[in-house]
């Protein structure tokens, strides 16, 4: 419910803040008085378009704010769905500034929202009911919501949307696996061409290095044989090498020894150095032999050394990355298998998943068609209440074209059904629907009507405005308003604008709107009739205007005890 509205600069408005009330809530005023600016203040809060022209002369911003609780859980969650975040506390403060350089911003909880954003919540949270306009009731989507909600299908629309999301998972993953199939089927083919090549390449870690070595010994084996063949001469093979002068040292430091400690030490060190001399000389004679050039080899070397930097360039890695790579293959090819083998299934699954949802949305069908003509007939009876004794009202459910393709059928929000409440205002008349109802006081009455019936079953939508409902209709019809709006009252909370004391008195809490002068000012102030002296005065001034008599403060007085006893 709409707890509190202010609003600053708005034309008349200077600075005008109401608290409301649940229940029904009468708005009354002479004409002029600015009751339908309080209306528009409404509509720009609910996210109407604006223009700098309704700022107040001196002013260069005009504010509108308003508080709502959320009593109901289904309100909150709403809330929660439109805002993309979670809505903890039981109000929302939803706030609309109109700069006079056009610029137009929105707050929910002191959060920047888009003006669209604060359109929906506004949609979500009120119905709005004027001579000319009805917002949420006149949509046949939304009709159609509370039609489900009357014959008690919220079940069967539930599992109805729950199907046609899951055909719409599928038709997103065929679609992503059918535009990739081309792309796929090249990768598989790369998989497979790059495995080829990597398995005939017969790679191992560490290859390349040892490679590369190998060739560098290859390229220098004479010089390697000379150098080694050369050392092992001078050590021990040629006239005059190491080895055989270290024996003629041994020889004489033997003879030496005796003489001396430290000569023996020489002697033996001598002695030491013979078996290395001998052990290195038969190394490089080893190495001399296996140093031999090996031109065989060194092309063989080469081609592999040259193979494996092509492969190096070509995938972008070393060699020993290509071996982590290639064990890769296999998963990838795998997985890009399985999406192949998917694609196939998922046509089956896709058009199980269509069926299916034809049975949900034909058993809603059914179930809508049981209940649609009894809602007609209930909100008819209302009519004829309303002094609309040769209206009629019908409820007309046409089936939505979808298709039979699985793939591409449109798939409606909720059911392949379309429902418009279609208006026979008076016998011979064409049938019109709702929205295109010609007469604004036939559209109100119905919308009334309509909205009795269905008040029980919208536990979001809370607050209900009436714009001069009651606009040429005499006093006996508007007693009936008066009843209805406040049999409305019970579940909803009814803002109605009224010039009809047979409504008026109805209302469980009463405003007054008046336009005063100041200063050479004009400001346009809202006031609570809190006593039942306030309202009979009230009353009074709507029935005779300032030639209210006492006698017509007695009709006034009893004209309200007996509305506020039914």
């Amino acid at each position: 419910m709409l707890r509190e509205l202010a609003v600053q600069n708005l034309a008349l408005i200077e600075d005008v803040r109401v608290e409301l009330h649940a229940g029904f809530c009468a708005w009354t005023g002479e004409t002029g008085a600015g009751k339908s600016l309080l209306l528009g203040a409404l509509g720009l809060l609910l996210g109407e378009r604006g223009s700098a022209d309704l700022i107040r002369t001196g002013a260069e911003e005009l504010r509108v704010t308003g508080r709502f609780d959320l009593n109901r859980p289904e309100q909150r969650a709403a809330a929660a769905e439109i805002l993309q975040s979670d809505v903890t506390e039981d109000e929302l403060i939803l706030t609309r500034r109109l700069s006079r350089s056009g610029r137009s911003s929105a707050l929910v909880n002191d959060l920047p929202v888009a003006v669209a954003t604060l359109r929906r919540i506004g949609e979500m949270l009120v119905d709005v009911h004027g001579q000319r306009e009805s917002y949420s009731l006149l949509q046949p989507a939304y009709q159609l919501e509370l039609l489900d909600a009357f014959g008690k299908l919220t079940d069967q629309r539930a599992k109805y949307v729950s199907k046609a999301d899951r055909v719409r998972e599928l038709r997103a993953r065929h679609k992503e696996l059918h535009d990739a199939k081309q792309t796929r089927q090249r990768e598989l083919a790369l998989v497979r061409f790059e495995r080829e090549d990597l398995d005939a390449a017969k790679l191992k870690p560490g290859e390349l290095p040892a490679l590369v070595k190998e060739r560098e010994t290859l390229v220098h084996a004479q010089s390697l044989a000379q150098f080694t063949s050369g050392v092992s001469a001078r050590l021990a093979d040629e006239d005059g090498a190491v080895s055989e002068v270290l024996g003629r040292l041994i020889k004489d430091a033997a003879k030496w020894a005796n003489l001396d400690p430290k000569l023996a030490e020489v002697s033996a060190r001598l002695e030491a150095l013979r078996p290395e001399i001998d052990d290195l000389a038969d190394t490089c004679r080893d190495l001399a032999e296996r140093f031999e050039a090996d031109p065989d080899r060194l092309e063989e070397v080469e081609q592999r050394i040259g193979l494996l930097k092509k492969l190096q360039s070509r995938f972008g890695k070393t060699p020993d990355e290509l071996v982590a790579y290639r064990a890769t293959l296999d998963a990838k090819e795998t997985e890009l298998e399985q999406q192949e083998a998917d694609l196939s299934g998922i046509d089956g699954q896709l058009r199980a998943a269509f069926a299916e949802l034809r049975d949900a949305a034909a058993a809603l069908s059914k179930g809508r068609a049981k209940v649609a003509k009894k809602l007609a007939a209930d909100a008819q009876k209302h009519l004829a209440d309303l002094q609309m004794p040769n209206a009629k009202l019908d409820a007309v459910l046409s089936p939505v074209p979808v298709g039979d393709d699985p793939s591409t059928a449109d798939i409606p929000a909720a059911g392949f059904d379309s429902l418009e409440i279609m208006l026979t205002a008076n016998p011979g008349e064409p049938a019109r629907p709702l929205r295109k109802v010609a007469s604004g006081g036939e559209l109100s009455r119905t919308m009334l009507a309509v909205k009795t019936v269905l008040a029980a079953h919208d536990p979001v939508r809370t607050l209900v405005v009436f714009d001069e409902i009651d606009a040429n209709v005499g006093g006996r019809l508007g007693d009936v308003l008066g009843e209805k709006l406040a049999a409305l009252g019970r579940s909803h909370q009814v803002l109605c604008v009224t010039h009809l004391p047979q409504v008026a008195c109805y209302a469980a809490h009463h405003w007054t709107i008046r336009k005063s002068t100041t200063a050479k000012r004009t400001a346009t102030t809202i006031t609570p009739l809190l006593t039942e002296t306030q309202r009979v005065e009230e009353l009074s001034l709507m029935m005779r205007g300032e030639s209210r008599s006492e006698t017509t403060r007695k009709e006034a007085a009893e004209m309200l005890r007996a509305a506020q006893r039914g």
